[in-house]
């Protein structure tokens, strides 16, 4: 059985439903603008990611510009790529953590695997400026702003940033990850893979572990 919620409406709102009307949740029972945060705690990620693109482009209409779709969901993908965690579970993550909602996928099938409880987290929708700062590369971060505050962080917690997107590569003066760049990182890692794969194979037939090539001179050296 459903019980029954009252919600206190403004005095002079038009209430536009009657008696005996079926709405869906999320549906609009007064006037005025909804709140992006209540859609997103309602309806979900998808149905908030259309209402700012259709938002966005209602703006561009009225002036006589037409834009692609596509450009915009850029921006509202970057907005809502993140989850805050609510229960840590066993992982090491700590609730109101903001992670990549990939990340968070990954992670919880690694513990699904080993037998543990995996961490939830519910999607949150951050303005331009702190999806910008909140980047995995503190090399980009840093180029936007609160520099000194970024770099800070980073050199703290000993990161290291493996150059994967656009803006760090320009920055440091290596060929973007996209067209002759995104061809030559491909091979990159098609060789890095291959390579580990022949030493795991010559572990196996070997039945010893490779050892270091400077340690095994250095034995050598003193014998």
């Amino acid at each position: 059985t459903l019980e029954p919620v009252e919600y206190l409406i403004p005095k002079g709102k038009p209430f536009h439903l009657q008696d005996g009307d079926v709405i869906e949740k999320g549906d609009y029972i007064l006037d005025g603008n909804p709140a992006p945060h209540d859609i997103l705690a309602i309806k979900g990620v998808e149905a908030l990611a259309s209402y700012l693109v259709n938002e966005i482009q209602e703006v561009y209409r009225l002036q006589g510009v037409s834009i692609n779709d596509k450009h915009i969901e850029v921006i509202v993908r970057q907005m809502l790529q993140k989850v805050e965690i609510t229960a840590q579970g066993d992982s090491t993550y700590i609730p109101g953590d903001h992670v990549d909602m990939i990340e968070l996928e990954e992670v919880n099938e690694r513990l699904a695997e080993d037998g543990k409880k995996p961490a939830e987290g519910q999607p949150v929708l951050l303005g331009i400026t702190k999806a910008s700062l909140q980047t995995p590369s503190f090399i980009s971060a840093a180029s936007f702003q609160e520099t000194t505050r970024v770099l800070t962080e980073a050199a703290v917690a000993g990161k290291t940033d493996m150059l994967q997107g656009l803006k760090e590569n320009v920055i440091v003066g290596r060929l973007i990850p996209a067209g002759t760049g995104g061809t030559m990182s491909q091979i990159r890692r098609i060789a890095t893979s291959r390579d580990e794969l022949i030493i795991d194979e010559r572990r196996k037939a070997s039945g010893v572990e490779v050892a270091d090539p400077m340690l095994t001179d250095m034995a050598s050296a003193a014998q």
